[in-house]
């Protein structure tokens, strides 16, 4: 493995500037796909689409999947589709060719998918289009090996040579009857100890584990980590085999989806990278700012009408970043637990009741503990038992909403598919600030 250092990339941007080709090519030659995309991110344009033209088609489109999104679509805005479809559609897998076309408008596409000398690759890859890419049919490829039911052993074997050639891994072997429909999976040590087994249907598999072509990516990463599988037939509504999905596939997506998730739970309403410029990193930051904004001077508006109750017991005041703080992080806890649970199926959506119930336990304890604490502090330091007793029961309060309503939320907007993730971060916590303070005033008032 060639370590790409600083003076690496330097040396590689003189000999692209020198334009020597012989060099240039024998570093290439010399790299995984995933380095020289790697190494894309340190060249401009020009000196990319040079290295592009260098490579052989092999090796562009294997480099072409490797590449960064926002890196992918410049290089593809400077190419013609003709060469699009010839360097690149025509030496990928089907759903690789899918994911590099959903980038681009449709009359692209209709032009690259015209260029395509493997009409029935094209007509896949026009079938895969009409999938949500969100689902199993949008995500799997049409490369496997198929063989029949009622195929001898020695038919088998020549079938599978034959499907072989176009493909460049092989990871199962599955099985179909003579309606297409998915029956079995052969292994790899059942054709080597039966040579001469009359039908392939007496040695197969059956009941293979598959997803069908509408299911989640989440389901799909599911069933793969549960069956440990590297690759999942994929079948339609009447069980007819379709494609497959492998596992590097569903990783990507499933990294993806991740830091979508995450950058949702940090208040960033879209999908954005370091790389992207002012304006798009602005717009998908903005919004819940000003949501916050909104949320503290609503809080500034609680608080302005008690004004008279500060004045007479300012130290009321000291507290209010307590109050604010300890519903926000209960509520966030409470939300990412679910959160959690919903991704890795371990909760599902229909046990609302039993997981509040739940929830309301650990929060019954985990009120009771903070508020008793802050009690026994404030009742030695203070002095002041009305106070003492409005902080430590707005505590215990707001602890038990803060649980219940993090735990509702989530739950909620899974039902109403709206992604859960959104209710781990921002919209808890400026909720929770607001109801927090509302409590802490509304006890206060009666107490004090």
């Amino acid at each position: 493995m060639i370590e790409l250092t600083k003076e690496y990339i330097e040396r590689l941007k003189k000999i692209i500037e020198q334009k020597d080709d012989i060099t240039a090519k024998k570093l290439l030659n010399d790299l995984h796909p995933a380095d020289i995309a790697e190494i894309y991110q340190e060249l401009n344009l020009q000196e990319g689409i040079y290295l592009y033209l260098l490579m052989d088609d092999e090796q562009a489109a294997d480099v072409l999947v490797e590449l960064e999104d926002e890196d992918r679509k410049k290089l593809l805005k400077e190419l013609s589709s003709e060469l699009i479809a010839k360097r690149f559609v025509d030496n990928m897998d089907t759903d690789d060719a899918v994911e590099l076309m959903r980038d681009l408008d449709e009359d692209t596409q209709e032009e690259i998918l015209s260029h395509i000398v493997n009409t029935e690759q094209a007509g896949d890859i026009v079938d895969l289009l009409k999938y949500d890419e969100d689902t199993a049919g949008g995500l799997m490829g049409t490369e496997m090996i198929v063989v029949n039911e009622n195929w001898s052993m020695p038919q088998c074997i020549e079938e599978m040579r034959h499907q072989a050639e176009e493909m460049d891994e092989i990871y199962y072997v599955y099985v179909i009857d003579d309606s297409e429909r998915l029956k079995g999976v052969l292994p790899l040590k059942r054709m080597i100890t039966n040579p001469s087994v009359s039908k392939i249907r007496h040695v197969m598999k059956k009941d293979p584990i598959a997803v069908r072509e509408d299911d989640s990516i989440e389901e799909v990463a599911q069933v793969i980590e549960k069956y440990d599988l590297v690759a999942l037939p994929v079948i339609d509504s009447i069980g007819r085999l379709v494609g497959r999905i492998t596992i590097d596939d569903v990783m990507e997506e499933v990294r993806e989806q991740h830091e979508r998730d995450y950058q949702l739970a940090s208040g960033i309403s879209q999908d954005v990278e370091t790389s992207d410029n002012v304006f798009q990193q602005t717009a998908a930051r903005l919004p819940w700012l000003l949501i916050g904004m909104i949320g503290g001077l609503s809080n500034s508006m609680i608080l302005g009408g008690y004004e008279s109750g500060f004045a007479a017991n300012p130290k009321m005041a000291l507290f209010i970043p307590l109050i604010g703080g300890t519903g926000g992080n209960v509520g966030i806890q409470s939300s990412a637990i679910v959160v959690q649970g919903l991704a890795n199926n371990t909760l599902k959506a229909g046990n609302i009741l039993s997981q509040v119930l739940k929830e309301s336990v650990v929060a019954l304890i985990n009120a009771s503990m903070i508020s008793l604490t802050v009690f026994i502090y404030n009742y030695f330091t203070l002095g002041d038992r009305a106070i003492t007793s409005s902080v430590s029961l707005s505590l215990f309060s707001v602890v038990m909403f803060a649980s219940i309503f993090g735990t509702l939320v989530p739950m909620t907007l899974n039902k109403l598919k709206i992604d859960p993730a959104l209710a781990t971060g921002p919209f808890i916590t400026i909720t929770n600030d607001i109801i927090g303070m509302m409590i802490y005033m509304f006890i206060a008032s009666i107490l004090i």
